[in-house]
């Protein structure tokens, strides 16, 4: 691997480390505008539960990795917070959808104007062309990473730590 390119693997893990780290505080600001109780975590469970609608709690595990029982707990703090509902699955006796709740519909569009307008603002200067380019990029990016295996992950899977 040449000198530029490994230096520029370094650049973009430099301002990915970053990107992460200002997600985390907006991620935070975000979900105290939905709810003063709500944490990051349970705002982008409700973030996918509003957008994949109705939803069984599998769903929600498989999506975000996790087991029954975490989701269980982020479902019934969601549901004591008004955000979210559970009702029985009508194809399913045994199972249960969870859906947003009106408030929590309108909360979220609500955080969604005003994020929208702040990244208008702070992108101003940005061409269109620009604009869909670095989309278009980080796509690929997020792509290329979806499809590859984590090299840190077997890493740690040959050498027994996983």
């Amino acid at each position: 691997m040449g000198e530029n390119r490994a230096q520029s693997l370094r650049d973009l893990e430099s301002e990915v480390g970053i990107l992460v780290r200002r997600i985390r505080r907006v991620l935070w600001v975000r979900a105290r505008a939905v709810h003063e109780d709500l944490q990051p975590s349970g705002y982008l469970i409700l973030g996918s539960i509003e957008r994949e609608g109705p939803v069984r709690a599998s769903v929600i595990a498989e999506q975000f990795d996790l087991d029954k029982g975490a989701v269980s707990r982020q479902v019934k703090h969601l549901v004591s917070l008004g955000l979210i509902e559970v009702e029985k699955d009508p194809t399913d006796a045994r199972a249960v959808l969870i859906s947003v709740t009106p408030e929590a519909r309108t909360r979220m569009a609500d955080v969604a104007a005003h994020r929208h307008k702040g990244l208008s603002e702070r992108l101003a200067d940005w061409t269109d062309d620009e604009l869909a380019s670095f989309a278009g990029e980080l796509g690929r990016y997020n792509r290329a990473l979806e499809l590859a295996p984590h090299p840190e992950a077997e890493a740690l899977s040959s050498a027994g730590l996983s």
